[in-house]
């Protein structure tokens, strides 16, 4: 890539930004140079106090635990995080450099202070008091604010659920009460999405455990954070603005928690919190409900992997326990999670975060993305999968993503974000947006018409189309049309311009599949029997390629990708795929 053509990158993505986001980026860029590590005039009074007020969070369920984490490797010093565990022998190195960015940051998160059955005192509290010796207010990673944001809400929570010598716990408190203000110094108005979401969380629940004039504008703060956060990122469907189901389960999360604690408190900012959280998180548990497969885990759309976020089954649960009411949307078609799990309902739609869902039969579901990539100034989790799907077979995961498999810029990084890792076409082996580095994003594919319906034979019907290919010579446009009709799932493209080019269609499938070609198409199975046979139209003959499923951070599978190429097609151009299942 040229020096002009980078600058063009570049400006193509900037011009996206908000004028906050810039200002903020200067802001901070300028106090780092500084070296004003102190966050604001009060903690300076306050930060050599003897004592610092605070109170236990009423609430009254328990909060989720992390069941990826057990006691006894933290108690003997092992981290494991991204699926890469880590032995401290001699003490915990919290800027350990053999490490990625995000894997420090989780040791910062302080997450598995809640393994199932929690971590016992004697081992939680000198991990504490180690991160307060060692990582003095500024440190690299550990005073991001973002790790702040989310090691306060765990320290408040256990701090809040454990009987602890007071003693021993003054001198957290102080320390949480540092990074409180330190936070509120360095909210992340340059990022926002689920950044400040999560500053504006920390914020509320310092402002409750703690106490004082401080603590009580750190609570005005944070509600006023999360309420204008609230209208903003979670759109009138349900679903998250940043299109990722892993961080939508995040932001649920979140709001249960907040409606957790906010219920017990008899003040008038928090029960206004509470009306506007006991009408949002059913919508988001609903989104969440169509956005899971029969096997019980969440769609891998963009940015998404299994094993970070609570799962579908624990956030209902939760939610539930919380509401004493099972997750409900209301759309008339959607009943509950167990039941839409269960494929109690056909069809739903998710027209503002762009997601469609077919489940026409007990065990299957098709899922179909057809929406903005995220929000135009924050597309940091955006992949090229605009009109692609997944698809699930008699319970099994048949046609997958690719999944997520670390944030560092890398080769697997672009593949998991461009056109290689998804289920869609390319055209002349471009991306349908122009992402780039670990979470950039240029000019961007844009839905140009979505929608669901059922036929009169019942049939299922999604058409759909994106602008991304508009900016190559001929401008095409992609349009695809699946029709689920019995035992058959028909996928219909079809390519709109002018000229000649190549097009490519591609489907991962699950790696604990098999795939045979066999004479004009190909066949899955598992071990009990056919699952499906894939047959081209308008193509050449199928070819099997090797590519990547990456379910988890960290995890890199071999899989099976079947593709077939039309090279030299003049547009306008059809094709697709039929899916004939047993």
């Amino acid at each position: 890539m040229s020096r002009i053509q980078a600058i063009s990158l570049l400006f193509r993505t900037l011009e996206h930004l908000r004028p906050v986001q810039v200002l903020y980026r200067v802001r901070y860029a300028i106090r780092s140079r500084l070296r004003q590590s102190l966050p604001d005039g009060a903690l300076r009074r306050h930060r050599f106090a003897k004592k610092v007020g605070w109170r236990r969070l009423e609430f009254r369920t328990a909060f989720l635990s992390c069941p990826s984490f057990a006691s006894s490797d933290i108690e003997r010093g092992i981290f494991r995080f991204l699926n890469n565990p880590h032995y401290f022998d001699t003490g915990i190195d919290w800027q350990v450099d053999a490490k990625s960015r995000l894997w420090r940051y989780n040791l910062h998160y302080f997450q598995y202070l809640f393994p199932p059955g929690g971590l016992a005192p004697r081992v939680a509290v000198p991990l504490m008091q180690h991160w307060v010796a060692h990582n003095p207010v500024g440190a690299p990673d550990a005073w991001d604010p973002f790790p702040i944001s989310l090691r306060l809400v765990n320290w408040i929570k256990y701090f809040s659920v454990t009987p602890m010598e007071e003693a021993e716990l003054q001198p957290l408190v102080r320390s949480a009460y540092e990074q409180a203000g330190y936070l509120a110094r360095s909210l992340e108005y340059h990022l926002l999405g689920n950044h400040l979401f999560k500053n504006g969380k920390a914020l509320i629940f310092a402002g409750l455990f703690l106490r004082g004039e401080d603590a009580a504008r750190w609570l005005a703060k944070g509600m006023q954070i999360v309420s204008k956060e609230l209208a903003e990122q979670i759109l009138p469907d349900g679903g998250h603005f940043e299109r990722s189901p892993m961080y939508h389960s995040m932001i649920l999360e979140d709001c249960l928690d907040l409606l957790n604690v906010c219920r017990g408190e008899n003040r008038a900012e928090c029960r206004e919190l509470v009306d506007r959280l006991e009408e949002v998180v059913p919508r988001m548990s609903a989104f969440l409900a169509g956005m899971t497969h029969p096997d019980g885990e969440i769609a891998l759309f963009n940015d998404a992997a299994f094993g970070i976020e609570a799962s579908p089954q624990a956030l209902g649960d939760y939610l539930q326990k919380i509401t004493a009411k099972a997750p409900r949307c209301q759309e008339k078609n959607i009943k509950n999670l167990a039941s839409w799990r269960l494929g109690g309902e056909k069809k739903c739609s998710f027209p503002e975060t762009g997601y469609f869902v077919m489940s026409p039969n007990p065990g299957d579901r098709l899922i179909i993305d057809c929406g903005p990539i995220g929000p135009d100034y924050q597309p940091g989790h955006s992949h090229c999968d605009t009109l692609s799907f997944e698809l699930s077979l008699q319970n099994r995961r048949v046609i997958v993503d690719s999944g997520c498999c670390q944030y560092e810029d890398s080769e697997i990084r672009r593949y998991n974000r461009g056109n290689a890792g998804h289920n869609t076409i390319s055209i002349d082996n471009q991306n349908q947006s122009e992402v780039w580095g670990a979470h950039r994003c240029a000019r961007r594919a844009r839905a140009l018409y979505a929608g669901l319906e059922q036929g009169d034979g019942g049939e299922l019907v999604f058409a759909g189309a994106h602008d991304g290919y508009r900016r190559l010579k001929g401008s095409p446009v992609h349009h695809r049309r699946m029709v689920w009709a019995g035992s058959e799932l028909r996928v219909e493209d079809r390519v709109e311009g002018i000229g000649v080019h190549e097009i490519e269609s591609r489907l991962h499938i699950h790696p604990a599949l098999s795939v045979k070609v066999d004479g004009d198409g190909a066949v899955v199975r598992d071990n009990a029997g056919i699952l499906a046979r894939l047959v081209p139209l308008c193509f050449e003959r199928p070819e099997v390629s090797e590519g990547w499923y990456c379910p988890e951070f960290g995890r890199k599978e071999a899989c099976v990708v079947v593709r077939v190429r039309a090279r030299g097609v003049k547009l306008p151009w059809s094709g697709g795929w039929v899916f004939r299942c047993p």
